[in-house]
């Protein structure tokens, strides 16, 4: 008797469990479907980075202790060749500067001469990564700084060496950026040497983007320098992207092939820069109003 019951007992729960698996893969298909289409749980995502944060700042902890001791035990002798070397770079880095202050005083005139209006220089602010994601496949990292600091989604990120990726979601206190390598990431650039306009596409490898849309008799050569072109808003023009590694022509295809390397270290990279454009178009829009007052003034006057 006891035996049957034991057989009695084990196929009746074997149909719950299936029923409770079937619920909730169900339950979760309509969430994502839900969050795809309406984004109703962005709200959600915002808390739970929000109580994630402290994790990331205890993950973050050890690494920035180590630095930290690496430092503070870092001989006097290797201190004193650091300085040494920091002087000898500050000079050099000051004598290329006073020739760079004049260039830059030079062309203030030669556009002051030429009615040309300066423009007003993109803000930048410095951001540390906190996390990276360690999916092969996309190429993402977590910075700390979010919506209470004014980032917002689609803004650009650089370092000292070129472009890094943009934002593609902010949390209050952190954000999410895909780097410019991921497959899914886009980014219109032109040769600097030519003005040639194209897109730079990521391949999924850290230290290559293709360029898949350069007809074969395209004006580019292996070390053009790639930089942003400023079309479709996201990232100001003139920053560096990559530089042109490889150019293949295969007479029968239509589009060469051409592969370009970031020109910032992707994967080493620790401190980010972001930045906010200085809006142009409001002072494009008064210097079209102010001459279109002084023509009709002009058009009054001769009547």
């Amino acid at each position: 008797m006891v035996a049957s019951r034991g057989n009695t007992s084990n196929p009746a729960r074997i149909p719950a469990l299936g029923v409770r698996a079937l619920l909730l893969v169900f339950i979760s298909i309509v969430l994502m479907y839900f969050d795809h289409r309406e984004n109703h749980l962005d709200t959600v995502r915002q808390g739970i980075g929000v109580a994630v944060y402290p994790v990331r700042l205890i993950v973050d902890a050890p690494m920035r202790l180590w630095e930290w001791l690496g430092e503070s035990t870092t001989s006097r002798s290797d201190l004193k060749l650091e300085v040494a070397r920091l002087n000898s770079e500050r000079l050099i880095t000051n004598v290329r500067l006073q020739r760079l202050t004049a260039l830059e005083a030079e062309n203030a005139r030669l556009r002051s001469l030429l009615e040309a209006r300066t423009k007003v220089r993109d803000e930048v602010r410095v951001a540390q990564i906190m996390a990276v994601d360690a999916n092969p496949y996309e190429h993402n990292l977590v910075i700390d700084v979010g919506s209470r600091d004014g980032v917002y989604d689609g803004q650009a990120i650089v370092d000292a060496d070129g472009v890094v990726g943009q934002v593609i979601r902010t949390g209050l206190m952190t954000s999410q950026a895909v780097l410019i390598s991921d497959t899914d990431h886009a980014l219109p650039v032109e040769v600097n040497r030519n003005g040639l306009r194209t897109i730079a596409v990521g391949t999924g490898e850290i230290d290559r983007l293709d360029l898949p849309f350069l007809p074969n008799n395209a004006d580019i050569r292996t070390g053009d320098l790639l930089v942003t072109s400023g079309l479709g808003g996201a990232f100001p023009a003139g920053y560096p992207v990559a530089v042109v590694d490889s150019v293949t022509r295969i007479p029968q295809d239509p589009f060469a092939d051409v592969n370009a390397k970031p020109s910032a270290a992707l994967d080493q990279v620790r401190e980010v820069m972001l930045i906010w454009s200085a809006p142009a178009a409001e002072e494009d829009h008064d210097e079209e109003q102010s001459q279109d007052r002084e023509e009709s003034d002009g058009e009054d006057s001769d009547e």
